[in-house]
């Protein structure tokens, strides 16, 4: 179907499928890393915000502090978000780019 503009849109149903398709594949490749406390908690998340790693230093538990442990791991998974976001915003606002979609647009749609 032909819109005004000589925009098909068929043909961007079908563009706009193949870049969701890709942003998927790309968060599964995006790997980011953390750490709290100096590295005695550190996290690695992919880009869709899954924790796939989490490393805690034995000498961590052996003094017993579970909630200094425990505010440890939320400030590295914390980090690791942010760091997840950051990259995925890098290296998607360029393919957004192409599309003429800038970060003043994307704010407007947040």
């Amino acid at each position: 179907m032909k819109l005004p503009g000589g925009f098909d849109l068929q043909e961007m149903m079908k563009q706009a499928q193949q870049m969701q398709e890709d942003m998927q594949r790309e968060m599964q490749r995006v790997r980011v890393q953390a750490s709290a406390g100096g590295g005695v908690v550190t996290v690695a998340m992919n880009g869709a915000k899954e924790l796939v790693d989490l490393k805690i230093d034995p000498e961590a538990v052996k003094n017993g502090d579970v909630e200094m442990l425990q505010d440890l791991i939320i400030a590295a998974v914390n980090e690791a978000s942010r760091k997840a976001d950051e990259s995925l915003k890098g290296k998607l606002g360029s393919k957004f780019g192409d599309l003429g979609i800038t970060d003043d647009t994307m704010g407007r749609l947040e």
